[in-house]
């Protein structure tokens, strides 16, 4: 009795909202409404019959780092917007944790990599990032024009903090980008992410 007591518990903690609450490829990705860096609230919905990537961040991560010191997130950031693609970037991190980062603090950062999303966004309260199932920084997804997601998962298959991984490494954002705006299915739909847990 007390083993399946102890089963049953492990199994419900399990169910976290990020896992009972988390998206499917091929579904609906849900809609938020998160400040940005000057508190303006923004909507996905907003973003209606565009391509939308969303990124989980966190500038204290090491494998964040790795694809800001290396130009990999900024590049990829630009080469979407070029192609016509919003890009916005989410931090998740409870404001009492010692990682959290003030919007100044934040967007300071962001300028000195050279970073190029359409937004930095504040997911205090963590709601957007636990309906996502975002669980580490960096957490990727790729939203089609109809809203619905066509990746989420790993950013590439280097699982790392070398810098110098990049180099070699198959993207799985730029992937999925180049598929679905050719109008074809995405080869590699899902990958399990990489990088540090989000402080929720």
């Amino acid at each position: 009795m007390k083993t399946t007591t102890i089963a049953l518990a492990c199994l419900f903690s399990a169910l976290t909202p990020a896992t009972a609450l988390a998206v499917a490829i091929g579904q609906p990705a849900p809609d938020f409404a998160l400040p940005d860096v000057k508190d303006k609230p923004l909507k996905l919905s907003d973003y209606a019959g565009k391509y939308v990537v969303l990124e989980w961040v966190n500038p204290d991560c090491p494998f964040v780092r790795k694809h800001y010191n290396s130009g990999n997130m900024p590049a990829l950031q630009g080469e979407a917007s070029g192609k016509d693609v919003v890009w916005l970037t989410i931090n998740s991190t409870n404001p009492q944790s010692s990682e959290y980062k003030t919007p100044a603090v934040m967007q300071g950062w962001m300028d000195g990599k050279k970073a190029k999303p359409k937004a930095v966004l504040f997911d205090r309260d963590g709601a957007a990032g636990h309906a996502y199932g975002a669980k580490t920084t960096p957490h990727m997804y790729v939203i089609d024009p109809k809203g619905k997601l066509v990746y989420m998962g790993a950013i590439d298959d280097k699982r790392s903090t070398n810098p110098d991984d990049v180099k070699t490494a198959k993207n799985y954002v730029r992937a999925a980008l180049d598929e679905s705006l050719a109008g074809k299915p995405v080869t590699v739909a899902s990958t399990v992410s990489y990088g540090c847990s989000i402080k929720y």
